[in-house]
């Protein structure tokens, strides 16, 4: 009987460890999201302004045992970030080392809702990749996933990003940044989003301007040839005729909708 061999990617990664009687307690404190009860969620650590300072792919791991999956260079910012504002919690933060591979249609492993499409991750598993970087990165794009340090800075609130969506939950306790993502979300609007562009040529470079009608409205953040994300004013019909760096734009479909983390 013949295998298929599965659709993999290495993702890079950082990890961060939070463990002991009252890790639990103290995530949801700290956390946009609940940790589940099992499998994974995502989440956000935000400043009291409502910044973002890393994106979390929180892994309930044991009862008193969480791991926080992060982007490679934020491993240390989470790690001190959540050391400086522990105070009294029983609970012990530490970062690991392991090696994350993304298996797409995958069962077994931790669910991951970037890429469009049924996905798990395993960590230090003998799993050969199928993919490269790029083929990982066309997958984010076309799923409209925001990256840190891309669509993910300063500038930028959870909502625009559609962060809001998949990695904040609106009937949670207090945490930090939670009065303006609260605000926000039940009295104002956001005046850009991120949106997944069709552009003809090569690929533009990030801060590129989107222009409609010889007017700036808005700026890409990513692209692969064909494709890219940017952030555009939500006022530009779906239909408008753009432009990028001189070439023809167009939006692919709807504003981009995170598949919202599921409850296991």
């Amino acid at each position: 009987m013949s295998t298929v061999t599965p659709a993999a990617a290495r993702r890079p990664r950082a990890y961060v460890r939070v463990q002991g009687p009252e890790a639990v307690d103290y995530l949801n404190r700290m956390l946009s999201n609940d940790v589940p009860e099992e499998g994974s969620a995502d989440a956000l650590l935000l400043t009291a302004k409502a910044r973002v300072i890393a994106p979390l792919l929180v892994w309930r791991r044991g009862a008193d045992d969480v791991l926080l999956l992060t982007e490679p260079e934020l491993g240390e910012t989470v790690r001190a970030q959540l050391t400086r504002m522990r105070f009294a919690a029983k609970c012990d933060i530490a970062v690991e080392e392991h090696v994350s591979t993304v298996v797409l249609d995958g069962r077994e492993g931790i669910p991951n809702r970037d890429y469009g499409r049924a996905a798990v991750e395993v960590l230090d598993a003998d799993v050969q990749p199928t993919l490269d970087g790029a083929e990982l990165e066309r997958l984010r794009i076309e799923a409209g996933t925001p990256l840190y340090g891309r669509e993910i800075d300063e500038r930028i609130l959870p909502a625009e990003a559609g962060l809001d969506e998949r990695a904040i939950s609106f009937s949670k306790g207090c945490y930090p940044g939670q009065e303006p993502v609260a605000r926000q979300h039940f009295r104002g609007k956001v005046n850009r989003r991120l949106r997944v562009l069709e552009i003809d040529g090569d690929p533009p470079d990030p801060e590129t301007p989107v222009v409609h009608e010889g007017k700036e409205v808005g700026r890409v953040t990513s692209a692969v040839p064909g494709l890219a994300l940017a952030y555009v004013r939500v006022a530009v019909p779906d239909d408008a005729a753009l432009e990028v760096a001189g070439r023809p734009a167009r939006l692919r479909g709807r504003a981009a909708t995170l598949t919202p983390s599921p409850r296991p």
